[in-house]
């Protein structure tokens, strides 16, 4: 006569062994799905070398313009502030300079990603497999940060930021120095065109050549170089468990 509890002992360690090599046939399986050839490797950060290179000149040139553009405005007009005689021109050059020192460290404190990041990728190594995945990765993210870098910068809070900007220094002109409401909106308004074709005239290949990458190697989708590791969730109820898979 068969031992009942030996018999079910049996059964559950049968069914714990059944478990584990499923899920280690899952995890491989997965794993392999995960690897990338390492042909498609250097293809990609060949790719992603080639366009970022290709971009750089536009971006350098749009970031240097400005900034040398805004620092040379707030020279000159200060220098007119400390040599004139006349009240209204030291006080229209004085907020002439300020607005354009706000513009010249707007650039500063917001480099042009899509200029520097070909070089930061050129200087990290690749020699080995498994250097050109780390390539890979540190290129997909200079990658997007550069997109990102052109997508904020032509974003509504940028339109909004510099229009408050220009704004206040139409009120200046209005009500601090006590002139017309024209006058004000000729501040405003010349300030404000000047400001957005500064916007728009900033570069975005780097924005539309990663959707073109991720389009070509990830399917269109924007994602992270590896895909999520896969997750397994036991949860245990009377008479047995529960298994839930995702990846």
């Amino acid at each position: 006569m068969s031992n009942p509890h030996k018999l079910k002992t049996v059964r559950s360690a049968t069914g714990t062994v059944f478990f584990l090599l499923i899920f280690m046939f899952l995890f491989l399986q997965l794993s392999a799905q995960n690897e990338i050839p390492d042909s498609l490797v250097k293809e990609r950060i060949a790719y992603i070398q080639k366009v970022l290179n290709t971009g750089k000149p536009a971006a350098n040139l749009w970031w240097n313009g400005w900034l040398y553009g805004y620092s040379a405005a707030t020279v000159v007009q200060g220098s007119v502030v400390f040599t004139s005689d006349k009240l209204k021109t030291r006080q229209d050059m004085a907020l002439g300079a300020a607005t354009t020192l706000v513009g010249a460290v707007g650039q500063l404190i917001m480099p042009m990603t899509p200029a520097s990041a070909p070089g930061k990728l050129a200087l990290i190594p690749g020699e080995t497999p498994e250097e050109r995945i780390i390539k890979l990765n540190k290129a997909e993210q200079l990658f997007g940060e550069s997109a990102l870098r052109e997508k904020d910068g032509r974003s509504w809070q940028m339109h909004a930021a510099s229009s408050a900007v220009n704004l206040g220094s139409g009120l200046i002109t209005w009500l601090g120095f006590d002139r017309s409401i024209q006058s004000g909106l000729i501040n405003f308004a010349i300030n404000e065109v000047i400001t957005e074709v500064q916007i728009w005239t900033q570069p975005t290949r780097a924005s539309k050549d990663y959707k073109k990458y991720c389009e070509k190697y990830k399917n269109a989708q924007p994602s992270g170089f590896f895909k999520p590791k896969p997750q397994l969730f036991v949860s245990a109820f009377p008479g047995g468990l529960a298994l839930k898979l995702v990846f």
